[in-house]
């Protein structure tokens, strides 16, 4: 395992960084720091990524023919850790990270000229339509229907847990278009627009409480939905689960350890600044102690995060390493809000419903609570998520147990 960085990769980091403080405003950080979920509303968001895009980082892992930076492994986990480390919002991974490598795999040439440069630009928001009531973590029961009629798919059925779908102009959609033979081998993969009629959009009230119009998930309804089947179609019908598969080795196994660091650095400054029995808590040897093994849990990932990197630089591909690390990075992810909830003890009870509205309005604004408290409880309630989410933990271990263990 080669962990060190070249003297041009050093360079390259360096010029992430001063990228980053400047392109990373003030105003950026300000919202940011008032997020509940990772995430900022769509105007700051688009911002971000078209600042991104701009410098041509917005999609380090795009091929170079497609808009890509051509960048090398090395630059690649560089400039993620960087960011992560900055506490930069989340890229949206709708379009970029998940449509956009089936569509360069699968999609025809018109689908690739029509959709990539608008997703790269950020000029287009997209949402994922896989999940239903009755179809999560087993997703091949997935039910939603897509009838032939002339030059048409008809749709009907409903998908939940879509993230961002009120602000998306595009979708993408695993659907059924056979019953015959396995469930799988009747899936098929399609993109249309959230414009089209029949879609009903729903909002899916979450603990953190959003404003309406900044909720992370809802449910969308269609009703007797026509899409055109030349344009909606990806690849082959009846093909969809095998560019599902595909598309999910792209949601999971992100380094995870930057942004942990990042976070438990909130949660130490947050712990210098409240007290416990007339001292800093950051005193209290119990407090102490846990973020002592936080962050020998957080080493330990990165350590394995840096292995696996290592081997993806000498062209090795990446197998049930990437369960591994999305359990261990979720359950670390919700582990260092539950110390950060802790450190801020009572000041997290009152509940700012527009916690934007905090940083439009800086450190005047009339809270009855420190101004970091705002969005602790919201963010340790949203986190719940995230060992759900990109395939529940349960599943991941189901994984490693069958691939590493042959069980």
């Amino acid at each position: 395992m080669d962990l060190s960085f070249t003297k041009e990769d050093l360079e390259f980091q360096q010029e992430v960084r001063d990228w980053i403080a400047e392109a990373y405003t003030p105003e950026l950080r300000a919202k940011m720091a008032m997020s509940k979920n990772g995430y900022l509303d769509k105007e700051g968001q688009v911002e971000w990524q078209k600042r991104l895009y701009e410098k041509g980082w917005v999609a380090p892992n795009w091929p170079e023919k497609y808009g890509g930076p051509g960048l090398s492994p090395s630059e690649r986990y560089i400039l993620n850790m960087e960011l992560s480390a900055a506490g930069t919002p989340t890229v949206s991974p709708m379009g970029i990270s998940m449509v956009a490598p089936v569509l360069m795999a699968f999609g025809s040439e018109e689908q690739k000229a029509k959709y990539l440069p608008p997703i790269l630009r950020s000029d287009v928001w997209w949402c994922q339509g896989y999940s239903e009531p009755g179809a999560g973590s087993d997703l091949a029961s997935l039910q939603m229907s897509a009838v032939r009629d002339g030059d048409d798919y008809v749709l009907n059925g409903s998908k939940i847990w879509t993230t961002h779908a009120q602000w998306a102009d595009m979708i993408f959609c695993l659907v059924r278009t056979s019953k015959e033979g396995k469930m799988q081998e009747g899936i098929s993969f399609i993109v249309f627009p959230m414009t089209t009629p029949g879609i009903t959009i729903s909002a899916l009230p979450t603990l953190d409480g959003p404003l309406e119009g900044q909720q992370e998930i809802n449910q969308v309804f269609f009703e007797n939905v026509r899409v055109p089947i030349a344009e909606a179609l990806v690849g082959e019908e009846n093909k969809g689960w095998t560019y599902a598969k595909y598309l999910l080795q792209f949601e999971r196994g992100n380094a995870y350890a930057p942004g942990l660091r990042n976070m438990l650095r909130k949660a130490r400054k947050i712990a210098s600044l409240e007290q416990s029995e007339g001292e800093a808590l950051i005193r209290d040897h119990d407090f102490s102690r846990k973020l002592a093994n936080m962050e020998i849990k957080i080493d330990s990932l990165d350590a394995t995060e840096q292995r696996i990197f290592s081997a993806l630089s000498a062209g090795q591909a990446v197998g049930p390493e990437s369960s591994m690390l999305k359990c261990e990075g979720s359950d670390t992810q919700q582990a260092i809000t539950e110390l950060i909830l802790e450190a801020t003890g009572s000041y997290a009870a009152p509940f700012i419903k527009d916690s934007f509205a905090v940083a439009r309005a800086g450190a005047n604004a009339d809270l009855p609570m420190p101004q970091y408290a705002v969005p602790v409880a919201p963010s340790y309630f949203n986190y719940r998520k995230t060992s759900i989410y990109a395939g529940s933990n349960e599943i991941q271990r189901n994984i490693m147990a069958k691939m590493v263990l042959g069980l």
